[in-house]
């Protein structure tokens, strides 16, 4: 579905600019000493509206949370809820995750946020997916030993297949939860994720350490994905 462009962007985008990092890859490397202070640098890719960035950057003052998502009519709203609310441990930039290398050094990240992210079902599709191989190893690539991913999604079949990535790839699974709601509200929720809640849809997730049998991006071009089209959450068939 295409993105509906929002009226006067770039002026509001401008008066979020405090937030908002226009050249992020002159930062690769020295994101601890143009923004110090911080215990740790935390990454969302897929931000959105900014529920989930807004209230984890609030509830943990002690961290740098830094938010990326491709498009900037979405990220705009989150953007401007972080400004409404004066958080100031929130750094927005609009850039691809296909280019986290040319981002962030080695060891520069803490943990990486993956939050309902698009399953893209079909099998030629899946390398796009942000927990295929070769997505993993560029995390793999700006992760400590012992940093984190903390994935969610409502799409059994993606967490599933998902899964099957991590493992394969040498992570170290924790906290793994088929229905994470179940006896009660957990955490920090998103949009999607309150939306889902509410109309009694599971939420799946997980969180992957990286250890030393991990793959990275010194291991070679990752595996080529075959019959990896997905069904969706809710019982539609994808061909792939």
């Amino acid at each position: 579905m295409r993105m509906r462009h929002r009226p006067n962007l770039a002026p509001r985008m401008e008066k979020c600019s405090t937030v908002w990092v226009t050249e992020p890859k002159e930062l690769r490397g020295s994101w601890r000493e143009e923004f110090p202070g911080y215990e740790a640098l935390w990454l969302e890719i897929g931000c959105g509206k900014g529920r989930f960035t807004a209230d984890t950057a609030e509830a943990n003052g002690d961290i740098l949370l830094l938010a990326v998502e491709k498009s900037a009519d979405a990220m705009i709203k989150g953007m401007e809820l972080v400004c409404d609310r004066g958080i100031e441990n929130v750094r927005f930039m609009d850039i691809d995750a296909l280019a986290l290398r040319e981002l962030f050094a080695p060891d520069e990240i803490n943990r990486i946020f993956l939050n309902f992210s698009d399953p893209w079902p079909k099998s030629r599709d899946a390398k796009h997916r942000l927990t295929a191989p070769g997505f993993l190893r560029s995390y793999a690539d700006v992760l400590p030993e012992g940093g984190e991913i903390h994935f969610k999604t409502d799409n059994r079949p993606l967490f599933d297949w998902s899964l099957e990535q991590f493992a394969s790839e040498g992570w170290e699974i924790r906290e793994l939860s088929n229905d994470l709601h179940a006896n009660g509200a957990v955490g920090i929720m998103t949009d999607y994720e309150a939306k889902f809640h509410a109309q009694g849809i599971a939420i799946n997730r997980l969180v992957a350490v990286k250890n030393g049998n991990t793959k990275s991006g010194k291991d070679g071009v990752p595996p080529r994905l075959y019959d990896s089209a997905l069904s969706d959450a809710r019982g539609r068939e994808q061909k792939p």
